[in-house]
């Protein structure tokens, strides 16, 4: 209970101190929670259920050719489970872009019961290496959601995978004008990298 409270204590000033930024020269984000645009400095604050499902989508345009590589992350290992995406927690899903191109990430994630009762952010991290540049020219992250667990568990259906595709194919062949979007503000990096560190810090002394 005593690292819980710790660990919203380090986030709410994290929310305090801000952490997004307008679009950038290399780009712009749209975030989304459950399809919702999030626009601005706005972080979902989701209360869920254990296994209770939910989607995360990153729309990433670029202005010239990059390599675009993200990943969702947390405090730590085992509080989330990716069961739809192109990537598990933790991993990256990478692709290469042209001028003006976009890419989505997107990703359906259950919380599990190792944080119920308490409070924990998942984030969003990013590199954008240009051609013949080892170096990223951005590698950031931010905090889509910070969700609340309860210590019920979801007795809704849990979508499987083949569920999943068959959703996204059906959206994808919709007109784009139904899918398209205002430009959103992109998110950039802020004091988040920090409080993981200080968080895991917090977690191994706990454990001594």
């Amino acid at each position: 209970m005593k690292i819980k409270l710790i660990i919203s204590g380090i986030f709410c000033i994290f929310l305090l101190t801000g952490g997004v930024a307008a679009e950038s020269q290399y780009g712009k984000i749209d975030v989304y929670y459950n399809d919702k645009l999030l626009p601005g400095k706005e972080i979902a604050k989701p209360f869920l259920k254990i296994g209770e499902p939910f989607k995360l989508k990153v729309n990433m345009t670029v202005y010239q050719e990059y390599k675009v590589s993200g990943q969702l992350t947390g405090l730590g290992e085992g509080y989330f489970e990716v069961i739809d995406g192109p990537s598990k927690m933790d991993k990256y899903s990478s692709t290469i872009l042209k001028a003006n191109e976009s890419h989505v990430f997107e990703w359906t994630v259950v919380p599990t019961d190792k944080w119920a009762g308490g409070s924990l952010p998942i984030n969003f991290h990013y590199s954008i290496v240009e051609k013949g540049n080892p170096e990223p020219v951005v590698n950031s992250e931010f905090t889509i959601a910070y969700c609340t667990i309860s210590n019920e568990h979801y007795e809704g259906e849990t979508p499987t995978s083949e569920q999943l595709a068959s959703e996204n194919k059906s959206i994808q062949e919709q007109p784009s004008s139904k899918n398209s979007s205002s430009p959103a503000s992109a998110p950039a990096f802020s004091l988040i990298t920090a409080i993981s560190a200080l968080v895991l810090v917090f977690l191994r002394l706990s454990r001594q």
